[in-house]
């Protein structure tokens, strides 16, 4: 039984290794130039004017979590797809409840007004 899971550890095995070696490699031959322009803000363009701790609205986190489930919606839609003939009846009603309950909560977020950006 454990021999059917030694592909699997070698091919970790042989990931986590080279992972190492090439980040190290980067890390010992990559050059370390810094001057102004490459220390300076680049996510936003201008540097930080306020607290990092600011609040932010409760409907950035809503959309996040809708990207998330609707992400993992789709994640799940691509193995059901595939393996349709052979799941049967059960796995596509067990999808179409799955649906079901996903639709529910986006109908939920919509009526609260939390795809709503005032």
């Amino acid at each position: 039984m454990l021999a059917n899971y030694m592909p699997v550890l070698i091919f970790l095995c042989i990931g986590a290794i080279m992972g190492t070696v090439l980040i190290a490699v980067g890390w010992f031959l990559g050059p370390r130039r810094p001057d102004a322009e490459k220390n300076s803000p680049y996510e936003c363009g201008f540097e930080a004017f306020e607290d990092a701790r600011m609040q932010f609205d409760v409907r950035y986190y809503l959309i996040a979590i809708l990207f998330i489930i609707f992400d993992l919606e789709i994640a799940f839609f691509f193995p059901w797809a595939v393996a349709l003939r052979e799941i049967g009846a059960a796995g596509f009603w067990a999808m179409m409840i799955f649906l079901l309950v996903l639709v529910v909560g986006f109908i939920y977020e919509w009526r609260k007004g939390a795809l709503e950006w005032d």
